[in-house]
Formats: C-alpha cells, sequence, structure tokens
C-alpha cells in the first residue's frame, strides 16, 4: 500500500472556512506523540525509511462540532463510547519515498496491544529512541481525500491532503487529485513541503 500525501504550511482558519463551504464531513481530532526510532543495522535517515510508534488520543468531545451531526453519526451519544476505544498504539514502517513531486511511499501499519511492551521489543532489539514528534491533528474527508489540520509542537500549523493507492494504482493520478484538493482550500500546491515533521524538527535543532 502506498501512501500519497501533500503537505504545506497553513494557517487554519481560512481552511477550515472553505472546508465548510465544500461541505467536507468532520471526522474526529486526536492528539498524537510519535517516537521515531534509529535501527542497529541502517542508517534510516541514508535510506530514507522511518520506524514509529505513534501513541494517540482521540478528543471525544471532537465528536460534536455543534452542527448537530454528532447524534447521526453515533445514535447512542458520546456515553456509549468505551474510555479505552479513545487511546491507542500503533507501530508504522515508512519506505523511502518513491515520488519526486510529493510525499508518496510505502507504508505498512498495525496496531499493537500494549505500546510499553511494544517499546520494550525494539529495545531488546537494539532500536533506539531518536526523536519524539507531538501534535494535533483534525481529520476531514472531502472527495474521498483526507485533508488533515495539523499543530505541531515547536513548529506550527500545517495541513496534508492525502489518499491510498494500490500498488497497480495511478500515483500520478491521486497525486493530481490531491493538488485540486489543495487549490480548492486556497493553497498553492508549489508550497509544499516533502521533509518529514520529524526532519524538520530534526533541522530546527541543528
Amino acid at each position: 500500500m502506498y501512501e500519497v500525501e501533500v503537505k504545506v504550511p497553513a494557517s487554519h482558519g481560512e481552511v477550515e472556512r472553505r472546508l465548510r463551504d465544500a461541505d467536507a464531513e468532520r471526522v474526529e481530532r486526536v492528539t498524537q506523540v510519535d517516537t521515531y526510532y534509529d535501527a542497529p543495522h541502517r542508517d534510516f535517515a541514508e535510506t530514507d525509511e522511518a520506524l514509529r510508534l505513534r501513541q494517540e488520543r482521540r478528543d471525544p468531545d471532537a465528536d460534536d462540532d455543534g452542527s448537530g451531526d454528532a447524534d447521526d453519526r453515533d445514535s447512542g451519544g458520546a456515553d456509549d463510547h468505551d474510555p479505552a476505544d479513545a487511546e491507542t498504539t500503533k507501530i508504522t514502517y515508512k519506505g523511502p519515498l518513491i515520488d519526486a513531486a510529493s510525499k508518496t511511499r510505502e507504508e505498512h501499519e498495525t496496531a499493537v496491544a500494549d505500546g510499553d511492551a511494544a517499546a520494550a521489543i525494539f529495545d531488546g532489539l537494539g532500536f533506539e529512541p531518536a526523536a519524539v514528534v507531538e501534535k494535533e491533528r483534525e481529520f476531514f474527508d472531502l472527495d474521498g481525500y483526507t485533508v488533515t489540520l495539523d499543530r505541531v509542537d515547536g513548529l506550527g500549523e500545517f495541513v496534508e491532503v492525502e489518499a491510498e493507492a494500490s500498488e497497480g494504482a495511478d500515483v500520478d493520478s491521486v497525486r493530481e487529485g490531491a493538488f485540486d484538493v489543495l487549490r480548492r482550500l486556497g493553497l498553492d500546491p508549489d508550497e509544499q513541503i516533502r521533509t518529514s515533521y520529524l526532519g524538520l524538527l530534526l533541522d530546527d535543532s541543528e
């Protein structure tokens, strides 16, 4: 599976207005703490790979955006949410970028039951934490693309547009669709950043 993604730095106010005008579906808001690891057998910075352990907390209060749609999405109401469902941990591997015009790369991700145990497994195998990226994210669905409004600690506000593509899919077509979504939101695809948040934070620390 490939993740086709474009990301631009942008303040969220005008983008939120354009999302409402486009009848984008607001999905959820989460807080993510991403721990990236260095491998003992090769340099991920040189191979353009990434191994990540993500702890995510879902904001249940964000389900009701005041539009009256929350009850349509969950007829049982907020009290039916299991608190345990609000927190998840996932392991993600990201391969090298394969597209010069976007952040398209191979990606494999799976949930784990115990984040501390997963971290202990990494430690036992010689994988060492390299950096931590913390961010608040708000997700919208627009024309089959996921639009994400990110607030990243130490970096500021960004907008991402992404979709998944199978190995046989036309990556160019999916990427151009993402560019079209950016333009609908008043953003310029030429301003996209192909560097990850991890890379941006590491660059700032040098």
